[in-house]
């Protein structure tokens, strides 16, 4: 409408735990990557029980299971794009594409390569967080915080070890508080803040661990809480993120105990060689942590090692976000891409690129600092599942069939996408898998964030269609909601960063959540949801998109129903005033109304009250672009909404008389009647519905086409945007003239008033009125003795004295 080609792709993210966990509960299958594919395997339908455990769930191949989230998943997005059709999402639709397709994974495979060759993306064994009921590794911006009832045990650790105690200090104990008991097998120090002098003596020299014998080095850390249980925290590998940032900064050493399934090791952690050590914690091996926990509990209540009672506490706990326990934190190998978080200069560099960025609203910059200052760690890709992109690499097999992880091999551009747990390697037979000096293919596959980070890629056709790509990249919009800054955002423009040297996009229009009615969050688990389907059939979709854009960017928008029937009676009002005005058009052909007649007609539009309405729209026209321009698309509507019903309620009401050619109580010498006034009122009515038509054509699309299709040719969408320069000369313009804004409110305020005393008196509005006596000032009564005629015509008003006063507000008095 602005004469601008749009691009507006539409893409489906559909790989990545979420949708393996939905075909899990909805086939009751599970992936177990050792079975050999089954081209015949029929799941038993949606199991009848939904989410049975994994105990009750069918083992399937990797290859079948991959199969079954690809059927589920265009089974849901064809529900998807149903959804959005009906709501008339204005996408083009030629443009779709998935995270999962031919195309998506040999972007983000490509994109992964380019990292590795530029040395951002890297192979490292190092703690990472760990869902043990996925099996696999997470991500920093995939975690969250939830509340966990825990208990604080006091445990007590025989001091002055090894290097004897501080001289004229008696041996003693130092009692440190934890909720996680278990971990103390893997205990490798205790850690103290080095400004607390009540630990001072004991940095540098040794305590033993309870229970195992075992002797740790007392350490002091900026990172210690003297506040926090006894102000001494044991150092376990590992407890949590900053148990690894302790371990790292202190170069400690590394005794692990839980295992990526959640329970304690079979066997104990280097370091317990005593036989009663050993013998200890032999009770706790294949124990799940909670178990642990408990029996972890007992033993040091056995060895005197407990002090007082366990201390209840609430404390947050990490979670991955689609996650139901706690993270662990185990060893693995994993794959990273550098994001700042231990690169100074990296930092600064995607800090600068989001200050380059327009945010719509502003303030959610400050989102995007504050993750981005926040960064601990780099960003962790590889994902332990099925359903993903493959990472696209191989490892050379040593002549013992053992894995060269320092030399990985790169697939080849061309041949993208690769699957290596199917293909071969370049230089390499299929026959060589497995074997020593042949190959084994990368198991893992890519964070969904990977592939979704190149959306403006995969969209623009980036090394596939160098015109298309050359043309839209940067792009200029990226609309998303606030909570996934921290990923879909910032991946994007660290990926457009290190990759094109700029930022994705222009602009970032941030949206907030849809809340229910009581303002919370909606979830499943709350049975709050609301779906869009019946809402659409109910409403319309009109209604469903006027309450969605009734809401501003970045703030959060409770279901309101009450909203929908206000969007569907202004729908539906639309429709009926659009009867009328065409009513009192001269009939067209739609080839002979469009907006070279419009521009003609305006010669034609002299009576004040038709001036003075256009006035004001040609203003609310141009705040409407000033809003769009500032992406405050509620403000938009919301300006066009409110011309729209004084428009209804006053303007059409004042006019209707004049516009079909009749004089009412006016009479035949009032200005304004015969065939000049009507040819004017029709003029500004024809001028007045065109404009409003495509002011809400963004908000109503349906309404406003159908409308259009009457007495246009061609699509209210594809009609220019309304100018200024469409309304008569001297009319147009940022702001009303004052003079107009007055001829209107006085035009409005005696209408009101006689329709006042006809519902008061419960007569028809088309009742005649004896007298209307006006007391205002001289400008409002020159205002209204401009519009007078239309008042009296409108109102049935056989006499009309205008009485001057030193009123700040005109006053009426109507004789019926």
């Amino acid at each position: 409408m602005r004469g601008k080609a749009v691009f507006y792709p539409i893409g489906w993210d559909d790989n990545g735990l979420a949708t393996e966990r939905r075909v899990q509960n909805y086939f009751g299958v599970r992936c177990d990557p050792s079975l050999p594919y089954d081209p015949g395997f029929e799941p038993p339908g949606p199991p009848e029980r939904p989410g049975a455990n994994a105990g009750q769930q069918i083992p399937v191949s990797r290859r079948n299971f991959v199969r079954l989230c690809q059927q589920l998943t265009e089974l849901d997005e064809r529900s998807y794009e149903e959804a959005w059709r009906q709501l008339g999402l204005s996408v083009d639709w030629a443009t779709k594409y998935r995270t999962i397709d031919e195309r998506s994974r040999a972007v983000a495979q490509r994109g992964f390569l380019r990292s590795l060759g530029r040395g951002e993306a890297y192979l490292a064994e190092a703690p990472s967080l760990w869902d043990v009921t996925f099996g696999t590794a997470v991500a920093q911006a995939e975690l969250e915080d939830r509340p966990v009832r825990a208990a604080y045990y006091r445990i007590a650790f025989p001091a002055c070890g090894g290097g004897g105690c501080p001289p004229g200090q008696a041996a003693a104990e130092v009692v440190v508080a934890t909720t996680r008991p278990e971990l103390l097998p893997g205990c490798v120090a205790l850690v103290a803040h080095p400004g607390d002098e009540r630990y001072a003596g004991l940095i540098g020299r040794t305590v033993a661990v309870p229970v195992f014998g075992v002797e740790v080095p007392v350490l002091a850390h900026r990172l210690a809480e003297p506040g926090k249980g006894t102000g001494i925290a044991m150092v376990c590998t590992f407890g949590d993120m900053t148990d690894v940032t302790w371990w790292r900064d202190l170069r400690l050493e590394t005794r692990p105990v839980i295992g990526r399934d959640g329970r304690l090791l079979a066997g104990p952690p280097p370091g317990i060689d005593s036989g009663a050590g050993r013998a200890a914690y032999q009770q706790l091996a294949g124990l799940t942590a909670r178990a642990a926990r408990q029996r972890m509990a007992e033993l040091l209540g056995a060895y005197g090692c407990l002090r007082g009672d366990p201390e209840p506490v609430e404390h947050a706990v990490k979670f991955y976000e689609k996650g139901d326990v706690p993270l662990e934190i185990v060893t693995s190998r994993q794959w990273y891409i550098r994001n700042g978080g231990r690169d100074p200069d990296l930092r600064a560099a995607l800090l600068a690129r989001g200050r380059e960025l327009a945010w719509h609203p502003a303030h959610m910059a400050a989102r995007y600092e504050d993750w981005v200052n926040g960064l601990a760690g780099d960003w962790l890709i590889s994902r332990q599942r099925f359903f993903g992109v493959p990472i696209p690499v191989w490892y050379p097999l040593d002549e013992a069939g053992q894995p060269r992880y320092d030399a990985p091999i790169a697939a080849a551009d061309a041949a993208l996408p690769v699957d290596p747990a199917a293909d071969a390697p370049p230089g390499y037979a299929p026959e060589q898998r497995g074997q020593p000096g042949g190959f084994a293919g990368d198991p893992d596959v890519m964070d969904t964030w990977a592939t979704s980070s190149l959306t403006p890629q995969i969209a623009g056709g980036w090394a596939t269609d160098d015109d298309l790509f050359g043309r839209v990249f940067p792009m200029d919009l990226r609309p998303q909601a606030h909570e996934i800054i921290r990923t879909w955002l910032f991946y994007t423009v660290l990926r457009s960063h290190a990759d094109r040297d700029a930022l994705p996009w222009r602009h970032a229009a941030i949206s907030g959540w849809i809340l229910d009615p009581d303002r919370k969050k909606m979830s499943k688990s709350r049975g709050n949801v609301v779906t869009p389907m019946a809402i659409l059939r109910e409403h319309g979709s009109d209604a469903v998109r006027y309450w969605a854009a009734s809401a501003r960017l970045g703030t959060d928008t409770a279901f309101d129903p009450g909203q929908l029937k206000i969007g569907r009676r202004l729908a539906i009002k639309i429709l009926n005033v659009s009867r009328f005005v065409l009513a009192a058009l001269p009939q067209q052909a739609p080839a002979e109304a469009d907006q070279a007649a419009d521009r003609r007609s305006t010669s034609v539009i002299t009576q004040p009250l038709d001036l003075a309405m256009l006035s004001r729209l040609a203003a609310v026209a141009r705040q409407c672009t000033d809003a769009f321009e500032a992406y405050e698309h509620a403000r938009a509507l919301e300006l066009a909404e409110n011309f729209f019903w004084f428009f209804c309620d006053d303007y059409v009401e004042l006019v209707k008389t004049r516009a079909y050619g009749g004089d009412g109580a006016a009479g035949a010498g009032s200005a304004g009647a015969g065939s000049a006034g009507a040819g004017s009122a029709a003029a500004a009515l024809r001028l007045a519905l065109s404009a409003l038509l495509r002011l809400f054509a963004p908000f109503l699309p349906f309404v406003t086409e159908e409308v259009w299709s009457w007495w246009r040719e061609g699509s209210v969408h594809l009609a220019p945007w309304p100018d200024p320069a469409e309304f008569p000369a001297g009319m147009a313009g940022d702001a009303a003239p004052a003079d107009a804004d007055r001829m209107l409110a006085a035009a409005s305020g005696a209408i009101a008033a006689v329709r006042a005393a006809k519902s008061a008196a419960r007569l028809s509005m088309r009742a005649p009125v004896s007298d209307l006596v006006v007391s205002a000032s001289a400008a409002d009564l020159a205002a209204l003795t401009a519009v007078l005629p239309d008042v009296r015509a409108a109102g049935q008003v056989a006499r009309v004295e205008l009485r001057a006063a030193a009123a700040a507000e005109p006053g009426y008095e109507v004789t019926l």
